[in-house]
């Protein structure tokens, strides 16, 4: 895996672009799962980007949510959801909150 090399070369920080984009939603959660274990027990910092509101509050302490262009930081949310594992965190009631809040400053008209 790119992370376990990218990890080798002991950086400071990880930089990781819509990283589980490419896997089905059973791979995502089982390597979003193992991704999180290995940032935490490495004790590094990661900055991802993604457009998956449920993965960014499963995977992060800190969300930013970008306005359209040109990009400023429209809000910012600090998770405070137990330290458990992402899937866990999914199960927890405040999730629904966090994703509510999320959604609307996203500002998606369907």
């Amino acid at each position: 895996m790119a992370l376990i090399r990218t990890l080798a070369t002991k950086p400071d920080l990880l930089l990781l672009d819509e990283p589980f984009c490419a896997l089905d939603y059973q791979s995502r959660l089982k390597v979003s799962e193992d991704v999180y274990k290995i940032i935490k027990n490495e004790q590094k910092s990661a900055i991802m980007i993604t457009h998956d509101i449920a993965e960014a509050i499963s995977l992060s302490d800190t969300i930013y949510v970008f306005s359209k262009r040109p990009a400023t930081v429209k809000k910012k949310y600090q998770i405070s959801l137990s330290n458990t594992s992402p899937i866990e965190k999914r199960q927890n009631p405040e999730f629904v909150n966090y994703y509510e809040k999320i959604w609307r400053d996203l500002d998606v008209s369907i």
